[in-house]
């Protein structure tokens, strides 16, 4: 049995494969441990807070931060924690965080619509969303990292090819398995 970590970060037709870690309207943080095979609940988000659509990972992958890259994929109803799904990149949201400590390390969110997906299923680029929405998803994560002693300051955004060629940099080599 493969571990959900080094499943391939694309599918045969070149979207990437999602790991969902939390459900949108969670206000629990969960996360995967690969070295445990299961999720672990990592912190509860304050009174009012919610995450705003899924979140997982991209298996196969490492960031700066040593953890798979992030996600947050677009979809019409929240999808259940440990689901494998298939996103259409849109974009990302290039980040630095700073951590409590002083340690400031890359920490991009990138953003996709799950292939599935009907509400977003017309969304091809991150310019193609509503006015103010990546404002909000913006707002979400320097809020949500201020109230765990980060910082979270976003540097750029870039379409499609911009975050495929971040994922593509954070490939690692699968070990084991298929």
């Amino acid at each position: 049995m493969t571990p959900l970590a080094q499943l391939p970060a694309f599918d045969a037709d070149g979207h990437v494969n999602v790991v969902i870690e939390t459900p949108k309207g969670s206000r629990n943080k969960y996360g995967y441990d690969p070295d445990l095979g299961a999720f672990v609940f990592k912190a509860v988000l304050p009174e009012g807070s919610s995450f705003p659509y899924d979140f997982g990972f991209i298996p196969t992958t490492r960031g700066q931060d040593g953890d798979p890259l992030d996600i947050l994929v677009l979809l019409d109803a929240p999808i259940a924690m440990g689901c494998l799904l298939t996103a259409r990149l849109l974009g990302v949201i290039e980040a630095e965080q700073r951590e409590a400590d002083g340690k400031t390390q890359r920490n991009d969110r990138r953003l996709g619509v799950a292939t599935r997906a009907r509400t977003h299923a017309h969304v091809r680029h991150l310019d193609e969303l509503r006015p103010g929405f990546l404002d909000e998803v913006e707002a979400f994560f320097a809020h949500y990292n201020a109230l765990s002693g980060r910082c979270f300051t976003p540097l750029g955004r870039g379409g499609p090819e911009r975050a495929r060629a971040l994922v593509e940099a954070g490939l690692v080599e699968r070990q084991g398995g298929a």
